[in-house]
């Protein structure tokens, strides 16, 4: 594709989605099973509204079936699957119905809390209503079809995903709500983040740990919390508090280095740096709070860390345990007041070089 957007001054071009290519494919091998022609281009339509002309790859044929792929095009999104071919293989059934079908490389739904039922393959619904769409629009009247996707080393690129982790075996998911891959796409990410709140809340689940990295989720696996329970947010905490209230948690512990949740303390809550970076000026303002003077707080602000902030709190005499309990403090307090106290919230502050630095908030048994 040739359409650019601009994000944080990088000129960054758009891609379609595994579903666009499913559907694409599912089109161009239906079309050339019934007409007999051969095509080298396909025109689909996208939920976001674009029209599509896609390239037809790697054409195989036989009597009653057609097999075709597309490439995968992620645009300027960092995507595993990006320039991987997903293929259809089209063929002829007497039902005079569409069936779509899983084969190589397509994963398998194992866990419920997902938009496709455990058993099913892994296709989305949107895809899923991409490629009857799509189809449908070739297929003559009175005939049926059997669509069957695969997608060659997608079972070993899956585990490079999150569908491990969200209980989808055996490869890749057909994935898409608009058709298109915004690049550096923030609903993305979201989205499997809430995905994996959804499969625990449907296990039953009414505990889990948010950690902003691999610093919170290293140190609670240390603790024997099981890994399946602890979930890597990134930068968006207040989504993810959101969203444990919307699917009725009731204990979330916090664990994270004291350089994202300092940023949480002062009511930050997605803690993005390109949107907010005010780690040296809260880390002052704390610091003036305890009695540091001008050349201490003229320090912190120059510092380029919040390792090397802290060092400068605890040469200027004031108390480590005391300065550290404040912050988490701030931090349990933010967050009770975001979910208006309809969670229990405990918080684990860390830093690299001295490990725990403060544990507040509810006490949460596990």
């Amino acid at each position: 594709m040739k359409i650019y957007t601009v994000k944080e001054g990088k000129k960054l071009r758009f891609g379609y989605t595994t579903g666009s290519c499913a559907a694409a494919a599912s089109k161009a091998a239906t079309y050339m099973l019934f007409t007999g022609e051969t095509v080298d281009k396909i025109e689909i339509d996208t939920p976001k509204g674009w029209h599509l002309t896609l390239d037809i790859l790697d054409i195989t044929r036989s009597d009653n079936w057609v097999k075709c792929g597309v490439r995968k095009d992620g645009g300027d999104d960092p995507d595993v699957t990006h320039g991987l071919i997903i293929y259809s293989k089209a063929e002829i059934n007497d039902d005079e119905t569409i069936k779509i079908f899983a084969g190589e490389g397509i994963g398998t739904v194992t866990k419920p809390g997902l938009l496709v039922k455990p058993g099913n393959p892994a296709i989305n619904p949107v895809p899923m209503s991409m490629i009857f769409k799509e189809v449908r629009d070739v297929l003559p009247e009175g005939k049926g079809v059997n669509i069957t996707l695969s997608i060659p080393t997608g079972e070993e690129v899956a585990k490079k995903t999150f569908n491990p982790r969200l209980g989808i075996i055996g490869g890749l998911s057909i994935l898409g709500t608009s058709g298109i891959v915004e690049p550096m796409s923030e609903e993305a990410l979201k989205t499997s983040l809430e995905m994996e709140l959804s499969i625990l809340s449907a296990e039953g689940e009414k505990k889990v740990v948010f950690a902003p990295g691999n610093y919170g989720k290293d140190y609670m696996l240390k603790q024997a919390i099981d890994q399946h329970l602890v979930i890597s947010y990134g930068n968006y905490l207040g989504f993810m508090l959101e969203k444990a209230v919307q699917y009725e948690f009731k204990d979330v512990v916090i664990a994270g280095h004291i350089g994202k949740l300092i940023k949480v303390a002062a009511g930050i809550f997605n803690t993005y740096s390109h949107l907010a970076d005010a780690r040296a000026e809260i880390m002052a303002a704390y610091a003036a709070h305890f009695g540091a003077g001008k050349p201490v707080v003229d320090e912190i602000l120059d510092s380029n860390t919040t390792e090397e902030a802290l060092d400068i709190v605890e040469k200027s005499g004031i108390n480590m345990k005391e300065f550290c309990s404040f912050i988490a403090d701030k931090v349990y307090l933010r967050c009770k007041q975001h979910v208006y106290d309809k969670l229990n919230i405990e918080v684990h502050l860390i830093s690299l070089k001295r490990g725990l630095l403060s544990k507040v908030g509810d006490i949460i048994e596990w």
